[in-house]
């Protein structure tokens, strides 16, 4: 269990999907729920909030034993953003034992929302406890979960911003105040949804930042379609990507079609990868019932 701890001020029009290498076509976006969780459009300070459990003794404190018990910890952050009309709202999630052992460095996973979502999804679809569970079992090394929020839902990414503002400003940020292992080889950057398709962009136009790739139920953003083969032809042996995806048997047509010709590129340029189709929909029952596999993929090298 982790608590909520501070905050600190510091896309798509509708779905628009590749279905086929030459023949993209505009479609209507996923049916998702409405968001839940707390609105972050204003970063204003929040009193600290226990979810779970009671406040554990103060951080420092703990032996190893009892801080791996108590969990990691997600703080919430407002970066100002030069590429952005407000402020880029995203979570942090820390490890256990994260205060107590200072003079340790981690990897960093980037996990980004679905359509129309927030930040708080991966959180709420239980990655935070997932990641305690299996980094207390060690079963996974412990490691950083960066979770930003993509505000401009029905935009395509040259009209975003959000790429620049994860690239320019993010990263950076996040590599100077959290103690990260500043590089590709233990940065990995993953998405469900929209956030798959975001993954997908960045780690294909960033390949020097990223070491893994992972997307869950992904489209391809019609704009990066024309453009995919050529960004697959620049991952030379020195920025190969680790990369895994995957789909529900019963998604919607227009984003199964469009994640098997993704795959279906990889496959043409013989770029290993990893593809599963489960039995499932385009929704939180399915992302959430694969939380715990994504995780132990992403964190398997490291």
């Amino acid at each position: 269990m982790y608590l909520l701890m501070k905050n600190h001020l510091m896309f798509f029009p509708p779905l628009l999907l590749f279905l086929a290498a030459c023949a993209p076509a505009a479609l209507q976006p996923p049916s998702e729920p409405a968001p839940t969780g707390e609105s972050l459009d204003t970063p204003t300070a929040t009193p600290e909030l226990s979810i779970g459990l009671t406040k554990p003794a103060p951080l420092g404190t703990l032996d190893k034993e009892t801080c791996l018990v108590a969990g990691g910890a997600i703080e919430q952050h407002a970066l100002a953003s030069e590429f952005l009309d407000k402020a880029l709202t995203f979570r942090v999630y820390t490890p256990p034992c994260y205060t107590e052992h200072a003079e340790e460095s981690y990897p960093v996973l980037y996990l980004i929302h679905g359509q129309t979502y927030n930040d708080d999804q991966w959180d709420r679809l239980g990655a935070g406890e997932a990641a305690d569970a299996l980094i207390a079992a060690g079963d996974l090394a412990p490691f950083i979960i960066v979770m930003p929020a993509d505000a401009s839902h029905f935009t395509q990414p040259t009209a975003s911003g959000f790429d620049e503002a994860v690239v320019e400003e993010l990263i950076p940020w996040v590599d100077l105040n959290y103690r990260t292992l500043a590089d590709r080889a233990h940065r990995a950057v993953g998405g469900l949804s929209r956030g798959a398709s975001w993954a997908i962009h960045l780690a294909l136009t960033h390949p020097e930042l990223f070491g893994a790739l992972g997307g869950h139920s992904p489209p391809v953003f019609q704009e990066d379609a024309p453009k995919m083969r050529d960004w697959l032809d620049k991952l030379t042996p020195r920025l190969a990507l680790r990369i895994w995806l995957d789909i529900g048997n019963r998604d919607q047509r227009a984003i199964l079609d469009s994640a098997i010709w993704f795959e279906s590129l990889l496959n043409e340029r013989a770029l290993p990868h990893e593809w599963s189709l489960f039995n499932g929909n385009h929704n939180e029952d399915y992302w959430s019932s694969h939380v715990e596999l994504y995780l132990r993929w992403y964190a398997a090298e490291w």
